[in-house]
C-alpha cells in the first residue's frame, strides 16, 4: 500500500516537472494549458495584485517574473546585510534576486528547484544582471541540498502546495535554519472542500488550486516540524484574484471540471505567515 502511494506521489511530481519546464521554456504561467500568460494578464499585473511593488520588479532580471507566485514574501522577511537566504522552489529566480539585493555583496542566497528548465532561466539571469550573490541549485524541497544549521532565513513562493510530503519540507525547514532563523512563506491553504474533479485536474494542482491542505492540518505540520512562533501576515481570497486576473483560464478550469466560481471563491486562500526556529 505504501509503494502504491509513493508511487502516485513520484507521478505527480513527475508531471509537475514536466509542467514547470514547459512554463521555463515557453516563459508562460502555470494557469493552465496554453503557451500564454493567464487570460488577458501579464505575469506583472498578477504578481502586483498579491503585493509586489512595481518598482521591485523592474529591477528584476527582465524574465524572471513568470507571475507564478501566491503572495510576495520577500517583503515580510526583514532581510539583513550578510544574511544567507534560501528559496524554497526559486523558479526563473525572482524572490532570489530580490533578496539578493537586500543581503548585499557579503551575504548569499540559494535557490532550489528541481526542474533543470527553471534552473538553466534562473541561472542565466544571474548572469545576465552579474548576481555574484546567488546560485542555484537542483533538488527536491524533501531533501534539501543544503547543509544543517547554515541559513538565516528561508523563504518560498506557492511552492510547498505542489509537493506531496509537505511534512518532509516543514522538516527540512527546521533542519537547515540557524537556531533563531526565520522563514516566511506564502502558500495555498484550503478553508473548506473542492469539487473532487477541481482537485484530481492536473493543472489546477500546477496552478496551486488542487492539492492544496486544510488550514489547520497545514499549520499542524510546521508546529510538528518544531517551528513555533507562528503569524499570519497576510491572508486573501486567492479564487477571486485568479479570476480577476486570469478570467479566461479560470473559465476553462470550472468548464474542465464541471465547476462554477462558487466552488472556488473564499475556500482556496493564499496565505503569507511567518514562523521561528528556537534558539
Amino acid at each position: 500500500m505504501e509503494s502504491t502511494v509513493a508511487s502516485k506521489e513520484e507521478a505527480l511530481v513527475a508531471k509537475v516537472r514536466e509542467k514547470y519546464g514547459q512554463i521555463a521554456s515557453a516563459g508562460s504561467t502555470c494557469c493552465g494549458p496554453t503557451a500564454t500568460t493567464c487570460g488577458t494578464a501579464s505575469a506583472g499585473v498578477m504578481s502586483q495584485s498579491l503585493g509586489y511593488e512595481a518598482g521591485a520588479l523592474e529591477a528584476a532580471p527582465e524574465g524572471a517574473d513568470l507571475g507564478l507566485g501566491c503572495g510576495a514574501p520577500i517583503g515580510h522577511l526583514d532581510l539583513q546585510p550578510g544574511e544567507t537566504v534560501l528559496d524554497l522552489g526559486s523558479g526563473a529566480g525572482l524572490d532570489a534576486f530580490l533578496a539578493a539585493q537586500q543581503v548585499g555583496e557579503n551575504g548569499r542566497v540559494i535557490g532550489v528547484d528541481m526542474t533543470p528548465e527553471m534552473l538553466s532561466r534562473a541561472r542565466a539571469n544571474a548572469q545576465k544582471i552579474g548576481a555574484g550573490n546567488v546560485e542555484f541549485r537542483e533538488g527536491r524541497l524533501e531533501a534539501l541540498p543544503v547543509a544543517d544549521a547554515s541559513v538565516d532565513a528561508v523563504t518560498s513562493n506557492c511552492v510547498i502546495n505542489l509537493v506531496p510530503d509537505k511534512a518532509a519540507v516543514f522538516r527540512e525547514i527546521a533542519r537547515v535554519l540557524k537556531p533563531g532563523g526565520r522563514l516566511v512563506i506564502s502558500d495555498i491553504i484550503l478553508d473548506g472542500r473542492l469539487p473532487e474533479a477541481i482537485e484530481q485536474d492536473l493543472y489546477a494542482y500546477v496552478g496551486c488550486v488542487a492539492g492544496a491542505l486544510q488550514r489547520a492540518a497545514y499549520f499542524d505540520l510546521i508546529e510538528a516540524a518544531g517551528l513555533g512562533l507562528i503569524e499570519l501576515l497576510k491572508d486573501i481570497d486567492y479564487g477571486a484574484v485568479v479570476m480577476d486576473t486570469a478570467p479566461a483560464e479560470a473559465q476553462r478550469l470550472f468548464e474542465r471540471a464541471d465547476a462554477s466560481q462558487e466552488d472556488i471563491v473564499g475556500r482556496v486562500r493564499s496565505v503569507t505567515f511567518r514562523a521561528v526556529k528556537p534558539a
